[in-house]
């Protein structure tokens, strides 16, 4: 990553501002650079492929620490921060079992190909990372702002939201600080230069829990590679592989088949229609789970309008871990 460094440096105050902020927080530094460690290899590859500048490979620090379930009082969703209507505008589906917001190859798909427009826009990384967190109308119209006046127009010289105008010191404090850690006294363990996942195609409803059993590896493990899905079973979606360890493919290949072979089902999820004057809290009672995990499961809040026929997701006598899959997935 470092030898594609090519993006211009900021020459700031506030790029020592934003280094000094993250350099007193060390173990916050040392979590999002290991979480890091899963996304680094295919973001980075993905950018060599594109010649785009590997720096923008740390702007999910900026981001979201590097966690792919984080979500914004504005609604801005996953490891890269779309807001919906941006996602939609770079066919990132989004729907009541998965966001593709979310998704750790489609995101970062997206979120290149739009960084790379936002670039071609105003021929400079400065102003299109100003576009990525303000909108290229905002930065735009700030431009134009300053053309009319005879100002300048590079990104230090516009008027802009404090957010922005520390976005990119902070990009660049932590460029600088992968750049050369020993300078900060800080200790970075070195990521191999491999893929640390690959993808393998999946057809009809599975469940999260026995998909991580397939592959033998930890439920958190198994979401922090597929954070897309908000349920607990996995949809018939076209078009949506799971994303697995590269050691543990064929560990999964092989423990599906057997499964199949065995003629077994790949959910014990089922879907209960509310009936005339059944209560949620029934329907939580028959099942054994609490109503408020019913509601966390449905994504129902004060807005939903659950009436008879409203369709709900309940776990049937088999379902693995019924009380705690999904429990950290966030709901659009």
């Amino acid at each position: 990553m470092r030898n594609g460094f090519s993006m211009p440096d900021l020459d700031s105050p506030l790029v020592a501002d934003r280094q000094a902020w993250y350099l007193n927080r060390p173990d916050l530094l040392l979590r999002i650079f290991e979480r890091s460690r899963l996304y680094l290899h295919h973001i980075v590859t993905e950018l060599e492929k594109r010649g785009m500048p590997t720096e923008l490979a740390l702007l999910p620090v900026v981001e979201s620490s590097f966690n792919p379930l984080a979500y914004s009082s504005a609604r801005a969703l996953g490891m890269w921060q779309f807001i919906p209507s941006t996602g939609k505008s770079y066919n990132l589906k989004q729907n009541w079992w998965f966001d593709q917001r979310r998704d750790i190859v489609a995101s970062t798909n997206a979120a290149l190909d739009y960084l790379q427009y936002i670039y071609e826009m105003h021929g400079d990384w400065h102003l299109a990372l100003a576009s990525y967190n303000w909108g290229e109308n905002a930065v735009a119209r700030a431009m134009a702002k300053n053309e009319a006046q005879g100002l300048p127009t590079d990104y230090q010289s516009l008027k802009m939201p404090d957010e922005t105008r520390y976005y990119v010191p902070k990009l660049q404090a932590i460029k600088n600080i992968i750049a050369q850690p020993q300078l900060f006294g800080i200790h970075l363990d070195l990521i191999p230069n491999r893929p640390y996942f690959g993808t393998v195609e999946r057809s009809g409803k599975m469940d999260i829990a026995l998909a991580a059993r397939f592959a033998e590896i930890p439920v958190a493990e198994f979401i922090a590679l597929n954070p897309a899905y908000s349920r607990p079973v996995m949809p018939s979606e076209s078009n949506s592989p799971l994303v697995l360890p590269t050691g543990k493919i064929q560990t999964y290949l092989d423990n599906l088949q057997e499964h199949e072979a065995q003629d077994k089902p790949l959910s014990a999820w089922l879907t209960h229609k509310l009936k005339r004057g059944e209560s949620l809290a029934t329907v939580a009672k028959r099942h054994g789970i609490s109503t408020s995990r019913l509601k966390q499961l449905n994504g129902i809040t004060r807005r939903t309008r659950v009436r008879a026929g409203f369709a709900l997701l309940v776990p049937g006598k088999d379902a693995i871990a019924a009380d705690t899959i999904g429990a950290r997935l966030p709901h659009t």
